[in-house]
């Protein structure tokens, strides 16, 4: 593997790759400015071929036997895995995150491979008695059809297994729209599946937001599967036709509640992982914290020293780094905006706080904490989507749930208490998809996870990332039996 490489992406649908009619897009390393991939802009006429593709392949794997569609996807993962290293420095040069957390990134891919492979075998219906003799009730379930799988560059090959792996074991075809900020470690994964699936059951379509809307109005896709933002969420809620299923992963401004009868070290360490790792560009990533006044100063010294400490790099250079390059100019400037914000409106910057200049024109920012942040910081109830975390006290528990609760979304929220009576009442009362207590890992393979209100609708991971890619379908027998 060269030092440098430039991958050049191409539509991959049928079983082969192909040219698209217009393009291209640059992609350019967000922490070296150098060109990192190639990909193809998609126009609507791309999209259909893809999606025909996907059409005409669900005939016969929507038949396929479960334990074959298990074997695929076993299979898949046994070819991604001498391919890690590439996958991830495709990661780290498009996205910006240091290579060994990009490393874990394609890890966690291949566990859900595994994970929907195995549960492709437990798609179990019902028999429910009649009111009558002589009939029986049988309840099946079957796959929707094909699906539009729209992904975002923040994670693009964990977030593409949970929907490719979800979909397939459930016997749809799918159609991948990877992100136009990281389409060639896509084009890396399409040549593992080249190998692997049938043609047409997995497909991938390259381009920018006009195609990801032409996929997902397509008339013949049965199903969306989106994560990325509220804003691109809520347009795509609005284009679907009221025939086509959806399901939205999206962000939220994620709180943290710190009560005077919590681990402090604990809260510390466990906040700046959540807070900074991915630069903090992660939909479950920290944005703001309650800390109570009697455990304040300690938690905000001890944040504020865990956050200077971690380091900084380019992710290919430093592969160990604790931090990398943010992936885009937007995230960056808003940051800093969010920064700038805070410290207008009376918040204390007590690390971090501005741009790694050494490390220029990279887009690296220190990660930073903001110290008693108003209610009105943008940092408290905007989602930043960068390494910055506002930090602010209170006195009554009840106070803390109410505002962590008052920002738009629902998507996770984490707390750290000893206190059995408090550790319920903050996991009953935060209104959100997940709530972790005394830990900041609010997702896991085999559990559900999905958001509230602004944050979207539906489930991935756990069995529900399979069933949400499920019909039900109710048989009535009459056989005269008595």
């Amino acid at each position: 593997m060269s030092q440098n490489p430039v991958i050049t992406c191409r539509n991959f649908h049928s079983g082969t790759w192909h040219d698209a009619s217009d393009g291209p897009i640059e992609r350019h390393n967000p922490a070296t400015t150098e060109l990192a991939a190639l990909a193809p802009r998609s126009t609507a006429a791309d999209v259909d071929a893809a999606v025909a593709s996907a059409v005409e392949a669900f005939r016969t794997w929507r038949r396929t036997l479960p334990a074959e569609r298990a074997r695929c996807l076993h299979d898949l993962a046994a070819a991604c895995t001498p391919r890690i290293d590439d996958m991830a420095a495709a990661i780290t040069r498009e996205q910006g995150k240091p290579l060994d957390e990009a490393r874990g990134e394609v890890r966690k891919f291949i566990t859900a491979l595994h994970y929907y492979a195995e549960e492709a075998q437990r798609v179990f219906g019902q028999t429910i008695p009649n009111d009558v003799a002589g009939f029986t009730s049988i309840v099946e379930k079957e796959p929707v059809g094909p699906v539009a799988g729209i992904v975002p560059w923040n994670y693009p090959i964990e977030l593409i297994g949970w929907k490719l792996a979800g979909a397939t074991a459930a016997g749809c075809t799918i159609v991948i729209k990877p992100s136009e900020y990281t389409p060639g470690c896509a084009q890396v994964l399409s040549e593992c599946v080249a190998d692997v699936f049938p043609p047409g059951v997995v497909n991938f379509v390259h381009g920018d937001g006009s195609t990801g809307k032409a996929l997902v109005e397509h008339p013949a896709i049965a199903k969306v599967a989106f994560t990325g933002s509220m804003r691109t969420g809520q347009e795509i809620f609005r284009s679907v036709t009221g025939i086509t299923g959806l399901s939205l992963e999206l962000g939220g401004s994620c709180p943290m509640v710190v009560t005077g009868r919590s681990d402090v070290a604990a809260a510390v360490k466990g906040a700046a992982r959540r807070s900074f790792r991915n630069a903090g560009q992660i939909c479950i990533a920290i944005n703001r914290i309650y800390v109570h006044d009697s455990v304040y100063d300690e938690f905000v010294t001890g944040l504020a020293d865990a956050a200077d400490a971690l380091k900084v790099a380019d992710g290919i250079a430093v592969p160990s780094a604790d931090v990398g390059s943010l992936t885009m100019d937007e995230t960056y400037r808003r940051t800093l905006d969010h920064i700038a914000d805070a410290r207008e409106r009376g918040a204390s910057v007590v690390a971090g706080g501005g741009p790694v200049e050494e490390l220029a024109p990279g887009l690296f920012l220190r990660p930073t904490v903001v110290a008693d942040a108003p209610d009105e910081a943008l940092v408290m109830h905007e989602e930043t989507f960068g390494p910055l975390v506002g930090v602010a006290r209170y006195s009554d528990l009840d106070e803390a749930i109410a505002r962590a609760n008052a920002a738009p979304g629902g998507l996770a929220a984490y707390a750290y208490t000893d206190d059995t009576r408090e550790t319920f009442t903050l996991a009953r009362e935060l209104d959100f998809g997940n709530v972790a207590v005394n830990n900041v890992d609010a997702g896991i393979i085999n559990a559900p996870y999905g958001g509230r209100r602004e944050s979207g609708f539906g489930s991935e991971h756990g069995h529900e990332g399979l069933e949400n890619y499920l019909q039900l379908k109710h048989i009535r027998l009459r056989h005269g039996a008595r």
